[in-house]
């Protein structure tokens, strides 16, 4: 009645966890085995052999017949009395192979091996859930809010599985509640302390790149080419396309009438602002597209450093730098070159009693006076024309710095 019982049990999982037949065979011979190593060490003398099909289960054990005085391991050796009950023509010698069932096994014998078979099955199916993910690395998913913590959502998918969405990897201005649907991209699958940790990102660049293939028809068919993206998430992204089709206008396609077709992918990043621009090959050409909509004057590219001076008309440096100085810095990421920008004077203005910021080197730390050149100012009336709470946000200068240097800057045209 045990056997049965096990074997029913087993059928049970099987039809639960959608484990294939030559699996659970393998897990149940090793369980079985792993007792015999348990109560004799050593699971060499025995043969299990299962029949998927009726639901059998044998337990053989082949042991060398011994005299009865001569016994020294009831695993590897049966008394010869023993032996002739189960055929009465058994000689000293001759190897026996006698059935156990589990019948024969004590109640711990029996609790030991379903334990395990638990334990075995749900070991296989972490694996499985592992080995789905990580198929999966770079594909959007959908799953439900189940749990919020302080540092990350824990989601389900339609099978139940776990997956993890830390708070890093969300966009600032997402917030959700238990049962929302979330879509996110699976940035990284792993097993942590035997369990699969499957990471998801709304953040990473190939999210969106993902959400450019199912809204836009072209570039999930190869006509349009994704080159680079990059993001500050919630903020701004630029994505560099290209098209190998002389009818199509990559930039055109991507954003559609009136913006129909990307109004979609800034829904779902909580109005991220998408920047589109048709990559080249020509650098200067593509470092001034990165940085619309500001119009450049003239570039100088330093290679060897990683450094581009860029020259604009005054009114253009803010447009080029942009809000919270996204812009100039999502150019950067694109070219993978440091950005610099310098407004040229214009010869019509009264400019020949404004200050290089390079003339107070000598009262103003040079790093400091770095951080105003990278958003285009580069003297002192420059930096004087831009309010106390600007300076604050556009440069990485602590209140205090800003305050000190407009204050020596104020005067010197006192």
């Amino acid at each position: 009645m045990k056997d049965l019982n096990l074997i029913e049990f087993f059928s049970d999982f099987k039809e639960a966890k959608n484990i294939n037949r030559e699996k659970l065979r393998d897990i149940l011979e090793k369980v079985i085995r792993s007792l015999f190593v348990k109560k004799y060490g050593s699971d060499e003398t025995i043969d299990v052999v299962i029949n998927d099909e009726r639901g059998d289960l044998e337990i053989w054990r082949n042991r060398e017949i011994v005299k009865d005085e001569d016994i020294e391991d009831v695993n590897l050796q049966i008394s010869y009395s023993e032996a002739i009950k189960i055929e009465s023509d058994f000689e000293i010698g001759e190897e026996v192979s006698d059935q156990l069932y589990l019948s024969q096994f004590t109640r711990r014998d029996i609790s030991h091996i379903k334990q395990n078979l638990k334990n075995s099955i749900q070991d296989l199916e972490k694996f499985k859930q592992f080995e789905l993910y990580e198929k999966r690395i770079g594909e959007v998913v959908r799953g439900e809010v189940y749990q919020i913590w302080k540092n990350e959502v824990l989601l389900r998918d339609d099978e139940g599985n776990e997956l993890i969405l830390p708070k890093q990897e969300q966009i600032p201005a997402d917030f959700y509640r238990k049962g929302d649907s979330i879509k996110a991209v699976v940035k990284l699958v792993e097993m942590k302390r035997n369990n699969p940790y499957i990471m998801l990102s709304r953040t990473d660049p190939t999210f969106l790149h993902r959400l450019f293939e199912e809204e836009i028809p072209e570039v999930e068919d190869g006509l349009i080419t994704i080159k680079k993206i990059v993001r500050i998430p919630g903020e701004r992204a630029k994505v560099a396309v290209e098209s190998y089709d002389e009818r199509i206008d990559p930039v055109g396609a991507c954003v559609g009438m009136k913006g129909t077709r990307i109004h979609g992918i800034v829904r779902e990043l909580k109005n991220e602002n998408i920047d589109v621009i048709n990559y080249t090959d020509n650098f200067q050409l593509y470092v001034s597209r990165a940085l619309n909509p500001a119009k450049i004057n003239s570039i100088n590219v330093d290679e060897e450093n990683k450094k581009i001076d860029v020259y604009l008309d005054s009114d253009q440096v803010s447009l080029a730098i942009g809000k919270g100085g996204f812009n100039i810095k999502l150019a950067g990421y694109l070219t993978g070159y440091e950005i610099d920008v310098y407004r040229e004077s214009d010869e019509s203005e009264d400019s020949h009693d404004d200050v290089l910021l390079s003339e107070f080197s000598d009262v103003i730390d040079s790093w400091v006076i770095d951080e105003f050149r990278k958003i285009g100012c580069d003297t002192a009336k420059s930096v004087l024309d831009i309010s106390f709470e600007e300076l604050v946000k556009r440069t990485d200068l602590e209140e205090e710095t800003v305050s000190k240097v407009l204050e020596i800057l104020k005067s010197e045209f006192e």
